[in-house]
Formats: C-alpha cells, sequence, structure tokens
C-alpha cells in the first residue's frame, strides 16, 4: 500500500494551503460573525478551478481525483469550515449528481456553469418532517403534459437561498398509486419556488442555510434527473461520495483545532512553566494526533475505492462516522486546553467547538452511519 501524495496531490494542497492562508483567514472570522455568505470567495476558488474539481473538461472542469478535492476541502477547513462545506455541497452532491445520472443535455447545460462557478449548486432532500428516512418525504411531483408541478417544502438546505440551481427530490405516483421517488433539477427562477427563511445555526454561520417551498413550481420533464421513481438511488449513491467530503472537513477542523491548543498550550504558563510541558496536557495532544490520523487514512482510503471504482459505500460511511465524532472529541479537548479562555469569542476554538457540532449531522446522522456499517457487514 502506498500512503504517499502524488506530485500533483502535494502541489493542489500547497496552493490551497496558500489561498487559505493568504485570502480566507484574513477575512474567516468577519464572515462568521456577519453570517456574511462568501461569494467572493467562491469567485476565487472558481477561478483556480476548484469548482469544476469533479467536472471533466469536456465540460470546462478541471476533473482531478477523489482524493485531490478531499485534500482541498480538508485544507479549506482548516481556516473556514463554512467554506468547506459550501463547496464539497456543489461538488459532490449537486455537479457530481448531474455527471453521474444526466443527460447529455443536462450535462452540457449545467456543468460549464457549475465549473465557473456562474452557477452555484445545492441539494434538497430533507424536509421539516423526514431526514433520513426517505419514505417519510412528502414533496410530490405531478406530471402534467411537458412539466412536472412540485409541491412540498424542503428544509435545512446548504447554500439553499445563494445557490441557483437545486437537485430536488420528490415523489412521483404509479399507475397503481405506489410513491416512488424521482430526482429533478430545478433553476432558482422556476415560477413557484421561493426561500421561506433562513436558519438560525450554532454555528458554520457563514454556510447559509434554508428552507425552500415550492407550490406548483413548473419544471420541464426535460429536468428529471435519472429515471422517474428511481430518485432513490440518485440520492443514496450521491450521499455516500459526499459523506467522504464530511469527513475531510472534519479532518480539516480537527487539525486545525490541534494546532490552535498546541500553539496555546507553549504560551500559556501556570505554575511558573508552559502548561505543555503538564503530562495531562501531553496527553490531551497525543490523543488528538492520533484521531487525527486515524480520521485522514480512513477519508483517504475511502477516496482511494471511489477513484477506483470499488464499492466505497461502508468505507465512507466508516469515514464519515469516525472523523465526524473525532472532530468533536477534538474540538472539545481543544477548548479544555484554553481553559476559560476558550469560552471566549477572543479564540478561534470557540467557533471551531460550535462549527464541530453539525458534524455527526448532516449527510446521515452518527447513527444512520452506523446502520449503513453493520448492514454491509452483516450481508458480507
Amino acid at each position: 500500500m502506498n500512503f504517499e501524495l502524488t506530485e500533483d496531490q502535494i502541489l493542489i494542497r500547497e496552493m490551497i494551503k496558500d489561498f487559505a492562508q493568504n485570502e480566507i483567514k484574513p477575512r474567516a472570522k468577519s464572515l462568521e460573525e456577519s453570517h456574511e455568505f462568501p461569494e467572493d470567495l467562491l469567485k476565487k476558488l472558481a477561478d483556480l478551478g476548484i469548482l469544476g474539481m469533479s467536472i471533466p473538461t469536456k465540460y470546462g472542469g478541471i476533473k482531478t481525483d477523489t482524493l485531490s478535492l478531499m485534500i482541498t476541502l480538508e485544507e479549506i477547513s482548516r481556516t473556514l469550515p463554512s467554506l468547506s462545506v459550501i463547496i464539497s455541497v456543489h461538488c459532490s452532491l449537486f455537479s457530481y449528481a448531474i455527471l453521474k445520472f444526466g443527460t447529455e443535455q443536462q450535462k452540457e447545460k449545467y456543468l460549464p456553469k457549475a465549473a465557473t462557478g456562474e452557477l452555484l449548486g445545492a441539494f434538497a432532500l430533507t424536509e421539516p418532517g423526514a431526514g433520513s428516512d426517505i419514505q417519510g418525504l412528502n414533496t410530490k411531483a405531478e406530471k402534467i403534459g411537458d412539466v412536472y408541478v412540485l409541491n412540498g417544502t424542503k428544509a435545512w438546505v446548504t447554500t439553499g437561498s445563494d445557490a441557483l440551481a437545486y437537485i430536488i427530490f420528490a415523489y412521483t405516483e404509479t399507475q397503481q398509486g405506489e410513491k416512488r421517488l424521482s430526482a429533478f433539477i430545478v433553476k432558482k427562477d422556476f415560477p413557484g419556488l421561493r426561500i421561506s427563511k433562513i436558519e438560525e445555526k450554532m454555528g458554520l454561520h457563514a454556510s447559509v442555510t434554508s428552507e425552500i417551498v415550492l407550490e406548483d413550481c413548473h419544471v420541464p420533464v426535460e429536468n428529471l434527473l435519472g429515471e422517474e421513481g428511481k430518485g432513490a438511488a440518485v440520492a443514496l449513491h450521491c450521499l455516500d461520495g459526499s459523506r467522504i467530503g464530511i469527513a475531510a472537513q472534519s479532518v480539516g477542523l480537527s487539525q486545525r483545532a490541534l494546532d490552535e491548543a498546541a500553539k496555546y498550550a507553549k504560551q500559556r504558563e501556570a505554575f511558573g512553566k508552559p502548561i505543555a510541558q503538564f503530562q495531562a496536557i501531553q496527553f490531551m495532544i497525543a490523543d488528538m494526533a492520533t484521531l487525527i490520523e486515524s480520521a485522514r487514512l480512513l477519508t483517504y482510503r475511502a477516496s482511494d475505492l471511489l477513484d477506483k471504482g470499488h464499492p466505497f459505500s461502508k468505507e465512507a460511511a466508516m469515514a464519515k462516522l469516525y472523523a465526524s465524532e473525532a472532530a468533536n472529541k477534538i474540538a472539545y479537548l481543544a477548548l479544555q486546553i484554553h481553559g476559560g479562555y476558550g469560552y471566549s469569542k477572543e479564540f478561534a476554538v470557540e467557533q471551531l467547538y460550535r462549527d464541530a457540532r453539525v458534524l455527526t449531522l448532516y449527510e446521515g446522522t452518527s447513527e444512520i452511519q452506523r446502520l449503513v456499517i453493520s448492514r454491509h457487514l452483516l450481508r458480507e
């Protein structure tokens, strides 16, 4: 097994690290405090080709391997986790879904604009009364002539108010009255779609999360993504891939928390010496570093399987489960090392502690990941 990054992957990592330090870090705190969407940073990242990393050159992207995208998400998350999840949704859910399941016409229409950032994408599956239980979704799509008419409400849509197009899931009915989930590419300017509210969240304030209401929203039949009634397969496959992105986001946040904790421990003195010299602090730092390396390897392993075309659903769930729970523990330890100062907004770990909490919730809770993993193991 080769654990070394390729020359191209190293170059991408260094490029993003420089961008994060020079462009993102100086503005990260103000963006979070003002809840401002980082539109200008996304434009600069698009100019670097980052928004097209999952899109082939045929459609205007740069199509790197999955691991390169995960390294990018990890490095951005070290500075601004909110920005990392925006890019992850755009690349791993919106663009990937169209590339994997779209018609040639759909790819030619949407992917070039997605690659340049002209069209920022989102993914709308969850509803106020149903998330992981897709059988409990209530949004309906009725085919009338050359359009589908969608009615329902989508909740917790990352980038919902700032995206210009969405992958939206709704139930269609067969002649026998059976409900089957279907996926649609829905543009923001389609009649009948409106943003109903913006969520006030605990963390990730620069990532805007919104609710979308569909009231007789007319969607052309050519915007059906994949086959009618096969939307569940679209959703589950795309979520498998996006979970690796959340794992990468978790690793980046964890690395920043460790960096901040180690720096503070060497500066802060107690009983006449830096607290880094106390065994209790050293053990915390050792545990944090070990958790990060384990999470990183699980994330890279899942990425490698996806790139090689091997089954990766179980490994993606393992990476997401472990990395997200590790991030919460690491953020807790980093704050603990800071003592009372960690509770102050003056220090970065306060924000990291809040941002980490959602990692075990979106793209499937930790409990859902355990179900995915156990079901794969019991089938083997």
